[in-house]
């Protein structure tokens, strides 16, 4: 084509302009309201007024200084490092023939006000918007549209005051659509954005899956590492969850809370791409005891990680959001080289631990799939890493699900390495205790028999020790109970009841009673014959035992001349042929009953009572109960150093407690003196308890 057919071409195109750009003023734009407008472009008919200052006043809004910079508009988004506070002026004539609306579409963006003539001259605000305003407002993406009315032939002012703390800043374009494109326009960008929401859904929900198996890997094998990738798992889950906030038409996680997406995004990166795989990396490879320098390098620059989101936390909840970003970026810049040394270093060992291996694939996919979208990036970025992050593209998607992928596939193999070593150690653990029980049962072989031996030495030695101990017990049992018999039977046949008993029968012989006399001496021989026989037997049977005392009383009675009474009662359920008792027991305690029972001035006739009872079917009851003066009375004339000293009851209970130690008898022997139960009444009463054997 020549050059006049281009000038032609050219005039006819200026010409087609005319119906759309005819102005009344330099900053007016006239505009047919019912004819189509498609993305007018508006940027040199819209004025311009930084308000670095904020010093903005509603009084003197119309008289702002106002200029036409386009160098505020952007197609793209790009970095900002100050907050952008902006105003727009649009003045707008309508120049059709009906009343109706266009929309004002500038983009998306943190603060949005839209103010519109008032008709006394004066504006209010109409709409208030943006990502950091509309708090739990789900429909607030279809506020980003700002009405623009007229009326037929009618010019109007309008103002939008556009604040972005940001350190990135969306598109910034002011274009003008009518109802039907402007809907167009919404689906198109609906349509772009599900495409990318849909992805981070589906990579929400893997990494929902790798983190469901790893908590259950952890509940069956507890790990740090386990808990520390639970950990970075999570934060992605929230950082990608938060990335549905910032696209247009959908419907985000934390729509109650939009502003956490501001707070979590480079303390995300830092949490999810620096601290979380230090921590993981150091415990999964067992840095401490295999590279201890590079243990304190992680160490090291996982603290420092842990700081930094501690300190943009903080600077984020001033207000300030270029700051981090600064920050961020050059730790970004710096923090390249260690770890591309550290990566490097890691790589030299990977034959004496395979798990480095799955450390390093996962770190180099974020690493180099970043790169090479910051490489192929369309947008003007600079050296600057955040953008990739922040909005990720499918290259980072990729890249961050390698990472989580070989993270979890190392995890994986540790915990079979694990597993194999347990399964290892375990069944090292079986044979040794295979082998412990096997010399257990050998020694518990040998011990049975030592115990064995020794046990039969012991019994046989005891077996001797008891013999030995019974015999020297029977002796001196025996040499005891002989003398305590001997003593008995001294103290039965005792000189003075001798010479009693032959005065007793010389008298009657004096008298020429010779029948009396023969009886007694009958009685009395009786008597010292049964003593004697008595003597060397320790039972005799309880009828031998009543005719015995039967013959003394007889005697005692005879001797002293009618003046005492006795009587000797036996229960009828008594066999006093078939029981048993001890020789020699009863008579002494008789003896003393009638020694001091017939001497009592008080009665006339000495009582003497003796009654045998079955208590039960093992057990004999024997009482001796007289009349006498009592035994206290009776201690205290026997301590009289005059008095004769009788032994006879003490060499009985003697007798007693040595049969109860060689027959195991439990005799028991009870003297009552009557006196202390009732003043009035006086005597004794013995109570002798014979168990059967």
């Amino acid at each position: 084509m020549n050059h006049p057919d281009r000038l032609l071409s050219f005039l006819l195109f200026c010409c087609s302009l005319l119906p759309f750009t005819a102005a009344t003023a330099q900053d007016t734009l006239a505009v047919d309201f019912t004819s189509p407008v498609n993305g007018r472009d508006l940027r040199l008919v819209t004025g311009v007024y930084h308000d670095e200052d904020e010093a903005f006043n509603m009084q003197d809004l119309a008289s702002l200084p106002f200029e036409n910079d386009t160098s505020v508009f952007h197609p793209r988004k790009r970095p900002l490092y100050h907050v952008n506070n902006i105003w727009l002026k649009l003045t707008i004539k309508n120049t059709g023939a009906a009343d109706t609306s266009l929309w004002f579409f500038t983009g998306y963006h943190d603060e949005m006000e839209w103010f519109t003539p008032d008709g006394d001259g004066g504006y209010h605000s109409l709409v208030r918007t943006g990502l950091m305003t509309d708090n739990g407002n789900v429909e607030r993406w279809g506020h980003y549209a700002f009405p623009v009315k007229a009326a037929a032939g009618e010019t109007k002012t309008y103002y939008l005051h556009i604040v972005n703390h940001r350190y990135r800043e969306n598109r910034l374009m002011p274009v003008l659509y009518d109802a039907l494109h402007y809907a167009e326009h919404r689906h198109q960008y609906a349509d772009h954005f599900k495409k990318e929401a849909l992805v981070i859904q589906i990579l929400i929900g893997m990494l929902l899956v790798l983190l469901c198996i790893t908590l259950i890997n952890y509940t069956q094998l507890p790990d740090r590492s386990s808990l520390y990738f639970a950990a970075y798992v999570l934060g992605l889950i929230i950082f990608f969850a938060l990335r549905l906030e910032s696209k247009p038409f959908q419907l985000s996680f934390f729509h109650y809370w939009p502003m956490l997406k501001y707070y979590w995004d480079i303390p995300a990166i830092l949490f999810c791409f620096y601290l979380m795989p230090l921590l993981f990396g150091n415990i999964f490879l067992s840095l401490r005891e295999r590279f201890p320098l590079m243990e304190r390098c992680y160490r090291y620059g996982a603290v420092l990680c842990a700081v930094l989101i501690v300190l943009f936390l903080g600077i984020f909840a001033l207000g300030e959001y270029q700051v981090p970003a600064m920050i961020y970026s050059w730790f970004h810049m710096f923090s390249i080289i260690p770890l591309g040394i550290s990566l490097f270093a890691l790589a030299r060992r990977t034959r004496h631990h395979p798990l480095i291996r799955f450390f390093l694939l996962g770190s180099l996919s974020v690493f180099l799939l970043s790169l090479w979208s910051f490489i192929v990036h369309r947008e003007p970025v600079g050296l600057n890493s955040i953008q990739e992050l922040t909005a990720p593209n499918y290259i980072i998607l990729l890249g961050i699900l390698a990472q989580a992928m070989f993270y979890a596939a190392g995890l994986s193999y540790r915990n079979k390495l694990v597993h194999q070593e347990r399964t290892k150690t375990q069944e090292m653990l079986i044979r040794q205790l295979n082998r412990n029980k096997e010399l257990q049962r050998k020694l518990n072989e040998q011990l049975e028999e030592l115990v064995k031996e020794q046990t039969t030495e012991i019994l046989r030695k005891n077996q001797e020790l008891e013999e030995q101990r019974k015999l020297q017990l029977d002796v001196e049992y025996s040499k005891k109970l002989a003398e305590i018999e001997l003593k008995a039977i001294r103290a039965q046949i005792n000189p003075h009841f001798i010479f009693n008993c032959l005065n007793s029968i010389q008298l009657f012989v004096m008298q020429r009673d010779y029948e009396h006399a023969q009886k007694y001496l009958s009685d009395f021989s009786y008597l010292i014959r049964k003593t004697l026989d008595f003597s060397r037997r320790n039972f005799i049977s309880l009828a031998d035992e009543i005719t015995y005392l039967n013959t003394y009383l007889g005697l005692e009675k005879m001797r002293f001349e009618q003046k005492m009474s006795y009587e000797i009662v036996i229960d009828p359920v008594i066999a006093a042929a078939e029981l048993e008792v001890p020789a020699m027991l009863l008579q002494p305690y008789v003896e003393n009953a009638v020694k001091h029972g017939m001497t009592n001035t008080d009665h006339s006739c000495g009582l003497l009572m003796i009654r045998f009872n079955e208590l039960e079917s093992d057990m004999l009851e024997c009482v001796i109960e007289d009349n006498g003066i009592g035994i206290e009375r009776s201690k205290a004339l026997r301590s009289m150093p005059s008095h004769h000293q009788s032994s006879g009851m003490e060499i009985s209970l003697n007798r007693a407690e040595l049969l109860n130690k060689m027959y195991n008898t439990g005799i028991q022997i009870e003297i009552i003196d009557k006196s202390s139960k009732q003043a009035s009444n006086s005597g004794t009463i013995i109570r002798i308890l014979i168990p059967q054997l």
